[in-house]
């Protein structure tokens, strides 16, 4: 990129001052790595979406992003430091691959919060401060596109989540399901494992966890699915049969939320006249407005369903496997190892959805996942004493 390009409202070059350390060489070329990382991304997410305002959106941000690359490129050129190679880190290439196979609505959460975390970054750098509102703005413009039916703005404590049925909805569900099949069959496992290292109980005990669990969390995500899209429905259908019978309700209510975001009244009334004028567009833009509801997306219960399932299932998969093929305290051994690595490669996972920093995220996973595995175990060991005393 272009070192010379400034980035709009910030200067064109970073003011002169001390000679910079070696901690603050390693910090600017860590900025300059993550803003060409999100650059990628943003592009990648926009070359998925042709021709949709979506994508026009992402690729202005992009650009955003990339004149803040030029601040950071031009401080190290300021202080004679070579500009470092693009070397992605392993999550930067992980995150361009799920760009390119999943929707990528559902991913677009994690970029907004990734880009909290740059905002938080650059307020704790002075010298980041002539692109901490580009950051900032960017950080609002990717919220805005995460969670359309929101408020798009970025609060002193983190993003104002909200949540959406569609696909990024799906992507945690994914990920909590996982989360829940390990950290229950590990401690079923673990349970069993010390009251009788006898492999066949524990695989017989951690397979009916596993049928269970999945056959529990899918049903239960069908039946809450299922109700959440009826009541959807039944609202969408009562705004039909409203714009129909009381049109100038309808329209006086639509004039009220835009003079509320800021149209004056006459902009207001005219905006609601146009969009009363086709009852199709007249009941989308009430469902999103007024009801915060995508009529395109309402989810499906068997998709749900099946995604707990198969998401419950794999996580609890993961500590029985060693059992068929170790045995005595070899199995448990390896058991505790394979699951306290998806653990925490579980938590890492969600640090995406929530903006905290992986590691903490992981090991937190980790160290509540072991601790109820440790209870259990120690619960079967001693209950496996009484038994057999």
């Amino acid at each position: 990129m272009g070192s010379e390009r400034a980035l709009a409202n910030t200067p064109a070059s970073p003011a002169a001052s001390a000679a910079p350390t070696s901690a603050d060489l390693k910090r600017w070329r860590d900025n300059l790595q993550r803003e060409r990382a999100s650059v990628a991304l943003l592009r990648a997410l926009a070359g998925r979406l042709p021709g949709r305002p979506q994508g026009a959106r992402l690729e202005a941000l992009a650009a955003q992003e990339e004149g803040q690359g030029d601040y950071w490129a031009a401080r190290l050129q300021a202080a004679g430091a070579p500009l470092p190679p693009e070397r992605p880190s392993l999550r930067d290439r992980a995150l361009l691959v799920a760009a390119s196979l999943v929707d990528p609505c559902a991913l677009l959460p994690v970029v907004a919060a990734d880009a909290l975390r740059g905002v938080d970054a650059y307020r704790t750098q002075a010298d980041a401060a002539p692109v901490l509102e580009s950051e900032a703005r960017v950080a609002r413009g990717l919220a805005a596109l995460a969670y359309p039916n929101a408020p798009a703005q970025i609060l002193e404590a983190g993003l104002e989540h909200r949540t959406n049925v569609g696909g990024s909805g799906s992507l945690r569900a994914a990920v909590f399901g996982v989360n829940d099949g390990l950290t229950s069959n590990l401690s079923l496992v673990m349970g069993v494992a010390g009251a009788a290292t006898d492999n066949h109980w524990i695989l017989l005990t951690g397979l009916a966890g596993l049928l269970a669990g999945a056959f529990s969390m899918g049903g239960g995500e069908f039946i809450s699915m299922l109700s959440q899209r009826e009541l959807f429905e039944k609202e969408l259908a009562l705004e039909r049969r409203h714009i129909a019978t009381a049109p100038e309700a309808e329209r006086a209510n639509l004039a009220q939320i835009y003079r509320e975001k800021g149209l004056t009244p006459q902009q207001a009334d005219t905006v609601a006249r146009q969009l009363m004028a086709d009852p199709d567009v007249a009941l989308d833009t009430i469902a999103r407005e007024q009801l915060g509801l995508n009529p395109e997306e309402l989810g499906s219960p068997r998709g749900a369903a099946a995604a707990s399932f198969v998401s419950f299932a794999l996580g609890a998969a993961v500590p029985i496997v060693p059992f068929l093929f170790l045995h005595g305290f070899t199995a448990i051994a390896t058991s505790l190892l394979v699951s306290g690595l998806g653990l925490f490669v579980v938590g890492a996972l969600l640090s995406l959805f929530t903006a905290r920093n992986p590691l903490v995220s992981g090991l937190r996973m980790l160290g509540v996942g072991l601790a109820a595995a440790t209870v259990t175990y120690l619960v079967g060991r001693l209950i496996g004493v009484s038994v057999a005393g």
